[in-house]
């Protein structure tokens, strides 16, 4: 499996990337930011995207609006990673398959994301 993971912040990135990658052996491509997460979700198409919700420039509402808009991403799943509390009803009408909420648990990350997407992660469960 391939995720994408857009966050401004390095220090998360590397995180989650480290846990994708030795928790479930799927490769993990990441963006900076939300112009370089649609860049790379458009010549990529990975599995699933994470997305930030709070980044500078163009936010995390902004680049779900985006992935949506083009056809050749509105049907990958779309996590959001984020630390806020007060996130709109309509998430499911909007593609937002679950919330992930920060701080995250780098082990449990891949299990959370396999759950919500019925992917087997085999003998590498968390």
């Amino acid at each position: 499996m391939k995720i994408l993971i857009i966050d401004d912040e390095p220090r998360l990135l590397a995180i989650a990337k480290m846990s994708l990658e030795m928790m479930a052996q799927w490769k993990v491509l990441t963006a900076t930011s939300g112009y370089e997460g649609l860049e790379l979700a458009a010549s990529e198409r990975p599995d699933a995207i994470l997305l930030d919700m709070m980044m500078p420039e163009l936010n995390g509402n902004e680049t779900l609006v985006r992935l949506q808009a083009n056809r050749e991403t509105k049907n990958i799943p779309v996590f959001l990673l984020t630390a806020k509390s007060n996130l709109p009803e309509n998430l499911a009408e909007l593609g937002v398959k679950a919330v992930i909420h920060k701080p995250f648990n780098p082990v449990k990350l891949a299990e959370a994301i396999a759950l919500n997407l019925n992917w087997d992660l085999g003998a590498k469960k968390c």
